[in-house]
């Protein structure tokens, strides 16, 4: 496994401080910046714990630790504080039309004999509409 050197400067010490001392951030964002004051190779052999340490006190993997490590050293503070954006995109299933339709038909009242309307009942109702049907074809 390559090894990642985390070195902080003062001004990024204590803005991480800060940010783990404030509590009103993602908890995510608050554990990277424990590990890398943690990782801080500036602070001296003699007051940093050993990764494995790290790991057992903020009830982490060392994967993690590395992988945050890795961030801040590639990519900077922020990417390493916040993590990376989701690479994926996802393709909308159902368009804005049909979403309205769908839900204007589970808004109404449930066919009689049922409290509430299920999916089982929303796809059966949806099929004996004859527009809803068009919409719904590219769906299944």
């Amino acid at each position: 496994m390559k090894k990642y050197t985390v070195t902080l400067t003062d001004e990024e010490i204590k803005q991480l401080q800060a940010l783990s001392s404030k509590g009103k951030h993602a908890a995510q964002k608050i554990l990277n910046a424990l590990i890398l004051l943690n990782c801080d190779e500036s602070q001296g052999a003699g007051r940093r714990l050993s990764q494995r340490e790290i790991a057992e006190v903020l009830k982490v993997s060392e994967r993690k630790i590395e992988r945050v490590k890795q961030r801040f050293v590639e990519e900077g503070l922020e990417m390493a504080l916040n993590g990376q954006t989701p690479q994926r995109e996802y393709e909308h299933k159902v368009d804005g039309d049909l979403e309205a339709q769908l839900i204007a038909l589970s808004c109404s009242a449930p066919p009689s004999g049922h409290a509430r309307w299920s999916l089982r009942l929303l796809a059966s109702g949806a099929i004996t509409q004859p527009t809803f049907f068009q919409g719904l074809s590219s769906f299944f």
